[in-house]
């Protein structure tokens, strides 16, 4: 290269800036001209981003203060000609616009959603001072044990770094005294949570100090859409009392419709009114740990000097209570931000999926930058007629730029109808992963964001038609149409556009493609157990009604005598919980587990206690469920006796505990050897909390030994959902005042369990089929832009003795060497991308060579496809035709 010869990057930033000052000479004084002029040469010099990007703020900031008027003026001259040239270039018009459309929507909608999600602070005063405290076993692998009563009293008392501590934790009761018995997910609070949340009530009072008063009168509090929908927005209903529990309880409040964290419920009461809460028994168990709690940090205070407090205060509790913080545990307790905690689950689904919209509006960038360019090679007699009658260049390239914005900014609002189309399947979708989901919405931050991709989008391919105008635009009238004249370095830019297109494009499609053989996997997986024909059912009796076991045995007997004479019903079963319960899986398996000792087996003070899951189950269970029996026996009717305790287990706890030996007669006890249960069988493993985590080690136990189970199981001989009326019926004969809900099937609670990735893989299936498309249009029409540039060339080969064959091969070769190319950098790309993805996966590896080749061959055929018909057209052009056009 000469030493005068200038660098490509001098030659790209002397291009734009010949776009950024305008026509100062014209419009704005020869002063300002001079001054610009001599930056602009300077800066030409140099070729420095940071004072290419001083001078535009400087050339900005002189046409707003100079001659605000002029410039609307001309920017309104411009508009209006690029409204009249746009419907004379429909094609392009269109096909820009919706690719920019498509582009801009998809990211306008997963950003309404990391924005709600992910972005926007807490909708309550100072949230960002609102923390989750949780207890850790650490060495069980228990990342949250929740805190029984005594260890809320021994935080509040002694934390240094909160202004408020309150507790909270959900319950499902039936609540009489408005229709049908309703079940209503009741959260059991402090007397000063909202308080602490700083929430108002929208009618009535919250609760007060003596509301939490042992034996205080039971008061509820409503939720906004409770009594929205139940109730009919009731004015009055502050001051109606409902019966629950037995007791007669007195709404004193409706709260406003603000986010309940961190689960939605229907009615609040104070914990002195709860049944379990409560009770004595349960308050003088230091062990008894069951509530969340949730803090607020002081002024001045961080996260950090939290985690430490509460870490010391930790530390003094094992100090002072042994036996109730073993070391085997590794107790600990630790304090995360609210926000944080409440997006910790959807914040890498969100990631992808935003990195996913993003490469679909590089694509999109892309693709209509390369019309743009085509645009520009059809337009060069236009623009030099226009030269030769006395325009400017910079009066030019502003006319284009013009048009550029226009073509974005009708792309953005017609994205913004499609991601606003959009939202509440977004919404559904993020309700899987966070309660924020219902804070999505399109709001000013929205807008903006809108804004700003159609104002990027314009810069990015606007921007080209300066970098590759001609210098002499004049010289294109002395040039033919066939566009000889449009340039090396033009072709090159093409290319390397429709490249990454293919490459960005493989990305997305790798993704999607890992996400889709993960859910096929998913699905594949044996459950455990036979879900089709059976219906599952949420049962709720009163626990002051039947307040000893053995009268909840009798009730639950009488209930499945009941429901198995009902015309069609194969089997029945009451447990627990039933595999794959969408309540169950929100719960996770350590709100099931415990601790248990085996019989002759002592575990030293340093290690960790075994632990399992226990499940209550009624004799009829296992067959019921079509779990296999693979040792031993089931459950029988007379199981139960308190003198002669029986377990099952499954072979997960088989291996676990008993890998080489028969597990058949060991005997295992779960109240630290009280008692002691034997094991008369063993069942096969059944994936409860879901197909893409690994089958738990469960004890099951009958229902008689325990606590009241509340999921009905049925087995049906026809379509389950056909008597999920007449089995409703049938419970409400037993027991009038029972609550039946959360009806359905076990294959949808199969299919409901996969909801999640399943949505996962088909928000990314859409972003990159849309990919697919832009990238196949692309290559099409750069090859059939490439054939009419060549068509002079292309009729004087054919006239030498060129076969069609070969034109066909060597435009269908220039086609496939894109893609080969684009192919590679997109392998590159989404090796490196990898871990993005990693932890959405199951049972596949994120280098899935089936996965890399099936894309890899979709993209390249789809290139070929694309290129077939340009390359028909070259391989029948007329050598006589063509060379007459010039």
């Amino acid at each position: 290269m000469k030493d005068n010869q200038p660098t490509f990057s001098q030659r790209m930033f002397r291009a734009v800036l010949r776009v950024m000052p305008f026509d100062f000479r014209a419009n704005y004084g020869g002063e300002m001209e001079a001054v610009f002029a001599q930056q602009r040469q300077d800066l030409c010099e140099r070729g420095r981003p940071l004072d290419f990007l001083r001078l535009w703020g400087e050339t900005l900031a002189g046409i707003f203060s100079t001659a605000p008027r002029e410039h609307w003026e001309i920017l309104k001259h411009d508009m209006g000609y690029a409204l009249r040239v746009m419907p004379k270039n429909f094609g392009f018009t269109l096909m820009a616009v919706i690719t920019l459309a498509l582009g801009i929507g998809a990211n306008t909608a997963i950003f309404s959603v990391v924005h709600a999600i992910l972005l926007r602070p807490l909708p309550y005063p100072d949230g960002h001072q609102l923390v989750f405290i949780r207890q850790q076993a650490q060495k069980q692998g228990l990342d949250d044990i929740g805190f029984s009563v005594h260890e809320i009293q021994d935080y509040r008392e002694q934390n240094q770094s909160l202004t408020g501590l309150v507790e909270y934790h959900t319950m499902s009761f039936i609540l009489y005294g408005h229709g049908d018995p309703d079940r209503v997910r009741t959260a059991v609070v402090s007397a000063n949570y909202f308080d602490l949340f700083e929430v108002k009530p929208l009618l009535g009072r919250t609760f007060l100090p003596d509301d939490d008063k042992l034996g205080a009168p039971p008061v509820l509090i409503l939720s906004y859409e409770y009594w929205k929908n139940k109730f009919g927005s009731d004015p009055e209903i502050v001051g109606r009392t409902f019966e629950m529990n037995d007791k007669v309880h007195t709404v004193v409040g409706v709260l406003p419709p603000v986010p309940q964290y961190p689960a939605a419920s229907d009615v609040y009461m104070p914990t002195s009114a709860c049944t379990f809460r409560g009770s004595k028994k349960f308050i003088d168990n230091r062990d008894a740990r069951m509530m969340e709690v949730f803090g607020r940090l002081k002024p001045g205070v961080s996260v950090e000097q939290a985690h430490a407090d509460f870490s010391t205060i930790a530390g003094r509790l094992r100090s002072e209570y042994p036996k109730s913080y073993p070391d085997s545990e590794g107790y600990t307790a630790t304090a995360t931000p609210l926000r944080e905690e409440l997006t910790r689950e959807a914040r890498p689904t969100l990631l992808v999926l935003l990195a996913a919209a993003a490469f679909v509006l590089l694509i999109a960038c892309a693709n209509v930058a390369n019309l743009t360019l085509a645009r520009m090679w059809q337009r060069e007699r236009e623009l030099s007629v226009r030269t030769a009658l006395g325009a400017g260049r910079s009066r030019l390239l502003r006319q284009l730029f013009t048009e550029s914005l226009l073509i974005a900014l009708i792309g953005g609002a017609l994205g913004l109808i499609l991601a606003y189309s959009s939202l509440q399947l977004l919404t559904d979708f993020a309700a899987r992963l966070t309660p924020r989901a219902h804070e999505i919405r399109i709001d000013g931050g929205v807008l903006l964001f809108t804004l700003l991709a159609a104002l990027g989008t314009s810069i990015v391919f606007g921007t080209l038609a300066a970098l590759f105008t001609r210098s002499n635009l004049s010289s294109g009238l002395k040039e033919g149409s066939s566009g000889a004249g449009a340039g090396r370095q033009k072709n090159r830019l093409r290319g390397a556009l429709i490249v990454s297109q293919i490459a960005f494009s493989f990305v997305l499609l790798i993704g999607a493609g890992l996400m889709l053989r993960s859910l096929i996997k998913m699905q594949q997986v044996d459950p455990g157990f036979v879900p089709q024909r059976v219906l599952a059912m949420r049962t709720t009796l009163s626990a002051n009604k039947y307040a000893s076991p053995e009268q909840f045995a009798e009730i639950i007997k009488k209930i499945l005598i009941r429901v198995q004479a009902e015309p069609g019903v194969v089997s029945a079963a009451i447990s627990g919980l039933y595999p794959l319960e969408p309540e169950a899986i929100s719960a996770g398996a350590n709100a099931f587990s415990g601790s248990f000792q085996i019989k002759g087996r002592e575990v030293a003070g340093t290690e960790a206690p075994p632990t399992g899951n226990f499940v209550a189950v009624t004799p009829d269970y296992f067959q019921t469920l079509g779990i296999r029996l693979k040792e031993g026996r089931e459950f029988t009717e007379t199981d139960g006796a308190k003198e002669d305790q029986v377990v099952i287990i499954n072979e997960a706890m088989k291996r676990r505990f008993w890998p080489n030996e028969d597990a058949i007669g060991k005997r295992v006890s779960g109240d630290n050897g009280e008692t002691w249960a034997r094991i008369v069988g063993v069942v096969a493993d059944v994936r409860e909390f879901g197909l893409d985590h690994a089958a738990a080690a469960d004890f099951y136990y009958p229902q008689a030994e325990g606590p009241n189970p509340s999921s009905l199981i049925v087995r049906t001989a026809a379509d389950p959902r056909s008597l999920a009326d007449a089995i409703t019926g049938a419970v409400h004969e037993v027991d009038s005042q029972a609550a039946v809900t959360h009806v359905l099937t076990l294959e949808q609670a199969r299919a409901e369990s996969m909801a999640s990735p399943r949505l996962t893989a088909s928000l990314l299936g859409i972003f990159a089929a849309l990919a697919l498309l832009i990238a196949a249009a692309g290559i099409g029409g750069i090859m059939a832009l490439t054939v009419s540039q060549r068509i002079r060339e292309i009729g004087i080969r054919i006239a030498l003795g060129a076969q069609p064959s070969g034109i066909l091969r060597m435009v269908l070769g220039q086609g496939l060497l894109l893609a080969c190319l684009g192919v590679g950098i997109g392998i590159i790309g989404a090796l490196a991308l990898g871990n993005l993805v990693k932890s959405l996966l199951f049972g596949v590896a994120v280098t899935d060579p089936t996965t890399f080749a099936g894309v890899a061959f979709v993209l390249v055929a789809a290139a070929m496809i694309a290129t077939y018909l340009p390359a028909r057209r070259g391989a029948a052009i007329d050598p006589i035709v063509a060379l007459r056009m010039e």
